[in-house]
């Protein structure tokens, strides 16, 4: 999360898919992140999950099918939705 350096190590392999692991970063952080869409990303939410793939881009959390994301996140960060503004797949 923004501001609060939380360096722990999350198996994703125990989540099922992005809304397990999105409702589990809500519990963790106490906070709403809401629902993704394609078009609009987190719009609307305060905070937008983002993570760091191997490759050292930055994207948001369900740009990319499950099977992929688990193999290519290499860091979690939870944003302030106005900052992840732009984060698209494939930029």
């Amino acid at each position: 999360m923004d501001g609060a350096p939380y360096l722990r190590k999350m198996d994703l392999n125990i989540y099922e898919g992005y809304q397990q692991l999105l409702e589990a970063l809500e519990n963790m952080f106490k906070i709403t992140i809401g629902k993704y869409s394609e078009r609009e990303g987190y719009k609307g939410s305060e905070y937008a999950p983002t993570y760091e793939d191997k490759d050292g881009d930055w994207m948001l959390v369900g740009d990319v099918p499950w099977e992929m994301f688990i193999p290519s996140c290499k860091r979690l960060r939870i944003m302030k939705g106005s900052e992840a503004r732009g984060l698209t797949c494939g930029l």
